[in-house]
């Protein structure tokens, strides 16, 4: 302690040009850091002691100015003028729409041989049925418009080139993702249908090997998550990598924040990606260059440009840490204060996540690799592989996996309804949205019909109106099937879990609903007769206590308007 004592000492003859002075140990020695908090004003100096057993002393780091939301600078902001340029672009086409009002007769023959070509593709194309529907109606209201919104879209126009060099890391690092040939015979040997579900998975785009040796940890809240989280965090010695759809400034952000603020000076890597669209609401369009003057390493991940493109309706909804390779965290949670219950948005704040430790976490540093190499000239991974403990002792095996909206292989969507499919007993499913294809909705349906115990936990609180009352209009033909929905009366559910016969699990990003089925990047992690899936079970349950079951009568007793708002907005279920 004697550089720390001299410190102290250097304060009465000295005055420290920074805000915050940090001192540890050259060794590595993770457990353990003296944060020094330095005011110049009182001359004094404020040590934090940070170890795996005392996280919540650590002091919340903020990077953002609270006046940068002040009137003017958000009449000046970036915001404002990529809002501006993209409502020129909009005044635009409308425009010129009114100029070729003058050509009438011939508009209006073009008009209708576009939208008789148009008819004929979406009658014979692949995509869902309520799909077609809404193309069909925006087609009927406005041929002209309808039929060249849809030839814009599947002309890949401002996505292209994501989609190759997508496709070209997912070729590059399957390498790193090969099944094990003595898992794979031991899953064939123990049951049939996860062992044809892995091969579904080895056929699919993307490669996800099931992995044994893997030990998983189930979190039944944002809280529990958060405080292990940060304990794993001090433990890193190598990198630590971090994708998330939405980082915001706050208590749990500052905290996370303030020991990767640490670990970059002890000389750790760390990275962190988080989707662009959050530029525009919870963080600066610098924040990049922020978390760089901090050693952080940042992207965001298709930033917001003034350029009207389809390439903004796919975005990174994954939640992914990876810590020197050896341990990996994944689920509904993101870097918010809300999913910590620190702030009351929409009552209780419900949501889970896994954390993984052994061979599995492979499969997530490849998926965070990929989308971190996007706009790298190479993807580096054998570096960052770890060397896994062979001996570790975990039943059952686990399978991480990805998907993507630039493929044809909809992944999330299957996993699920394999399981409820294959599903014997029960299936207790928690999401926060709940907007079906007809897949989907026959899935659920057919499982209840068949004597499977279906029930899905879905918010009691909302925190978007709208898609809620879009979730309810599926209510009546589920529950008419045999479906038994609960809503959680404490708050919102934002978890994503699937859960079936003591057995089989899944737990991730994904939701019900078009975005995360057929727009977003997402994870999840499949498991089969590993350990924590008591724990799913349990947290399940417990859940269903705090809920109330909907029944006939209550859903026929909603207010008309959200009824018909509900009804109305099915017909464009696939823009929710």
């Amino acid at each position: 302690m004697e550089q720390l004592s001299d410190c102290f000492n250097k304060l009465t003859t000295k005055r420290l040009a920074f805000a915050g002075f940090f001192y540890f140990s050259r060794k590595k020695q993770p457990v353990k850091y003296d944060i020094i908090e330095v005011n110049e004003e009182k001359n004094d100096v404020e040590v934090m002691i940070i170890d795996n057993k005392s996280t919540n002393k650590i002091k919340a780091l903020r990077l953002l100015d609270k006046s940068r939301r002040s009137f003017l600078r958000g009449i000046f902001s970036r915001t404002t003028v990529i809002s501006i340029l993209l409502i020129l672009q909009l005044l635009f086409i409308i425009a010129s729409f009114a100029w070729l009002d003058h050509y009438r007769i011939w508009v209006a023959m073009i008009e209708r041989a576009l939208a008789i070509a148009t008819v004929l593709y979406l009658v014979n194309s692949e995509m869902d049925a309520l799909s077609r529907v809404t193309w069909l109606i925006l087609v009927m209201i406005a041929p002209l418009l309808g039929s060249l919104f849809l030839i814009y879209t599947k002309l890949d126009w401002g996505y292209r080139g994501l989609k190759l060099r997508m496709n070209h890391l997912v070729d590059d690092s399957s390498q790193y993702l090969q099944d094990n040939l003595e898992t794979l015979r031991a899953l064939k040997s123990n049951t049939s249908t996860t062992y044809h579900l892995v091969q579904y998975f080895d056929r699919s785009r993307g490669d996800f090997p099931a992995y044994q040796n893997t030990e998983v940890t189930y979190f039944p809240s944002g809280e529990e998550f958060f405080e292990e989280l940060k304990k794993q965090l001090l433990k890193a010695e190598e990198y630590i990598f971090m994708e998330f759809f939405i980082i915001a400034e706050g208590e749990m952000w500052g905290e996370i924040l303030r020991i990767l603020e640490q670990k970059v000076r002890e000389g750790v890597e760390v990275r962190v990606l988080y989707d662009g669209m959050i530029e525009f609401s919870t963080l600066s369009f610098d924040y990049t260059q922020r978390l760089e003057k901090i050693g952080i390493k940042a992207k965001a991940f298709s930033p917001i440009s003034p350029f009207i493109s389809t390439y903004y309706n796919y975005r990174d909804h994954r939640k992914i840490i990876v810590i020197d390779g050896k341990v990996g965290f994944t689920g509904g949670v993101n870097l918010a204060d809300e999913y910590i219950n620190k702030i009351n948005r929409f009552g209780h704040w419900k949501d889970t996540a896994l954390m993984l430790e052994g061979e599995a976490v492979d499969s997530f540093l490849v998926l965070f690799l990929q989308m971190w190499s996007i706009t790298e000239r190479q993807m580096v991974v054998e570096p960052y592989l770890a060397k896994h403990n062979k001996k570790r002792k975990a039943n059952g095996y686990v399978i991480p996996y990805g998907d993507s909206p630039l493929d044809t292989d909809k992944i999330g969507e299957n996993v699920y309804i394999d399981i409820l499919n294959h599903a014997r007993e029960y299936v207790y499913i928690m999401t926060p949205y709940l907007i079906l294809d007809s897949e989907m909705e026959h899935a659920l349906c057919f499982a209840a019909e068949r004597g499977v115990d279906v029930r899905i936990i879905m918010p009691g609180i909302p925190d978007k109106k709208v898609p809620y009352m879009l979730a309810k209009t599926y209510f009546s033909k589920l529950m008419r099937s045999g479906v038994k929905i609960y809503l959680y009366t404490p708050g919102f559910v934002h978890a994503k879990v699937f859960i079936s016969d003591d057995s089989k699990a899944v737990v991730g990003t994904i939701n019900l609903d078009y975005r995360s089925l057929y727009h977003h990047f997402e994870c999840a992690t499949y498991m089969y007769k590993v350990d924590a899936i008591r724990d799913i079970y349990d947290d399940c349950i417990q859940t269903m206590r705090k809920s109330k079951r909907v029944t006939q009568e209550t859903l026929d007793s909603r207010p008309t308007h959200e009824k018909l708002i509900g009804l109305l907005v099915k017909t464009i279920a696939p823009l929710m």
